[in-house]
């Protein structure tokens, strides 16, 4: 993309103030948008974002500029930037590159011989379906993108890596009214492919009409009770729980500055025995994956908790300096505009041994947490509180009822502790993750799961 001669001088420069590491990402990336309200499109758009970015280190200190150029000038800018964070003298030279890291598309389809009337008819299919549902769905918004995503990074220490990833994910949210009340339901699917996925993956019809269920069921459900109860959380987002309120303090952005409540706590026991919590940035096709980090690490497999025990944390470059740690294929960043840190992939807690049916069959009176929604997290007590989309209220082991407005409210150490219940089959689901270094994509899944009790919010009485 731009000559090695060029790189190494930047490279060069960067390290001009004493730093002892420099590190060049550059990104060239298209994407295409597409929006839909009850089958007529409201926005469609085409970007393409070029940039890059020069981060130098200096021990356990970073400094970061980027350019939304790619011109020698504008990038011998950056890294001067970047290196005027530091005041000292040159201690370290450049390596000639030597290792070499590509990763090549996956997509069998690409998105540049797609037109737009084939995603027009994509989004009409799902709109189609959810308004055949029923008669009480009053408006259906479907949000299309994908994106091709191609990446080079050169550092100071040899390193040549090069990652392409194509990317889509929609999301259809069906809206159900009747006397003045509206419910929502909304699937997102997505994929690490090219246009391939919607054939090979996503069935439009079924995403509209299980959205479109999914708001008809929470029209007519009563508020929930409140209470310390069993709940059952069914698999893919119910994931968010994992995610949120304990992954995000093994990052570590969190861990490699005392801000976690797993800090120092490797090879202790932080979890049930029958829980095993995955970090999977390998899984061809899935949302969160790729074939290198943000820094030319290979994605990897990281074991984080086995049978309860804290095996791993997520580490990148700098926390692997603070912490001590090797990296672990695990630096990302939104774009060229942010330095990488630590994030997650695919995060997810592995199947189990469990019959689905008799967690529910066995728990007495609780909620069966069917979809999840967002919530709010801190990360250096674990505590959260996290929203049902969709839940039924169960008595005397027996769904009685569909319920809405359920909060659940606890901390994720404490949940972690509680789940006596782990299902045989894993799923994922899409997810777009807001942290340090901007909003990425990730997956966050398990099986069907049981906790023996979690604190849930709700404004009703007895259902």
């Amino acid at each position: 993309m731009i000559n090695s001669s060029i790189i190494s001088a930047i490279l060069y420069e960067a390290l001009r103030t004493g730093g002892d590491f420099s590190e060049l990402y550059l990104e060239d990336t298209d994407q295409n948008t597409l929006s839909m309200m009850d089958g007529k499109v409201t926005n469609a758009a085409y970007q393409r974002k070029v940039g890059a970015g020069v981060r130098v280190l200096k021990g356990t200190r970073s400094a970061y500029a980027y350019c939304n150029s790619l011109s020698e000038e504008s990038l011998l800018s950056a890294a001067r930037a970047a290196a005027s964070a530091f005041k000292g003298m040159r201690e370290f030279e450049t390596r000639a590159f030597s290792v070499d890291r590509i990763g090549v598309s996956c997509a069998k389809i690409p998105f540049s011989e797609i037109n737009n009337q084939k995603r027009i008819e994509l989004l009409k299919q799902g709109t189609d379906a959810a308004k055949a549902y029923s008669g009480e769905i009053s408006q259906v918004v479907v949000n299309y993108m994908d994106c091709d995503r191609r990446t080079w990074i050169y550092n100071s220490e040899g390193l040549h890596a090069e990652d392409h990833r194509p990317r889509t994910r929609l999301t259809l949210q069906a809206v159900a009214s009747a006397n003045g009340e509206a419910q929502v339901g909304s699937l997102r699917p997505g994929y690490v492919m090219g246009f391939e996925a919607y054939a090979e993956k996503v069935d439009m019809e079924q995403v509209g009409r299980q959205s479109a269920e999914i708001a008809v069921n929470m029209l007519h459900a009563p508020e929930c009770p409140s209470g310390a109860v069993p709940v059952v959380i069914d698999g893919g987002f119910g994931g968010v729980i994992l995610h949120e309120a304990c992954v995000h303090s093994l990052e570590s952005t969190s861990v490699g500055r005392g801000n976690s409540v797993f800090c120092n706590k490797l090879g202790q026991k932080i979890a049930s025995d029958i829980v095993t919590a995955i970090d999977d940035g390998t899984m061809p096709g899935e949302w969160g994956s790729m074939n290198y980090d943000d820094e030319g690490s290979p994605a990897q497999r990281n074991v984080l908790i086995e049978n309860g025990v804290l095996k791993s944390y997520l580490v990148d470059r700098l926390g692997s300096r603070l912490m001590n740690m090797p990296v672990t294929g695990s630096a990302r960043r939104q774009d060229y505009t942010y330095a990488p840190v630590a994030r997650m992939t695919n995060t997810f807690i592995a199947e189990g041994s469990d019959d689905e049916d008799e967690m529910i069959a066995t728990m007495g009176e609780g909620l069966f947490a069917v979809r999840m929604g967002g919530g709010s997290v801190n990360p250096l007590t674990g505590s959260f509180n996290f929203a049902v989309l969709e839940g039924y209220w169960v008595r005397n082991g027996r769904i009685v009822s569909p319920v809405r407005g359920a909060t659940l409210v606890g901390k994720g150490a404490d949940v972690l502790m509680k789940i006596d219940r782990v299902g045989r089959r894993m799923w994922m689901e899409t997810g777009i993750c807001g942290s340090t270094a901007g909003l990425i994509p990730t997956n966050v899944g398990q099986p069907r799961i049981r906790v023996s009790e979690i604190i849930v919010g709700g404004k009703g009485g007895e259902v």
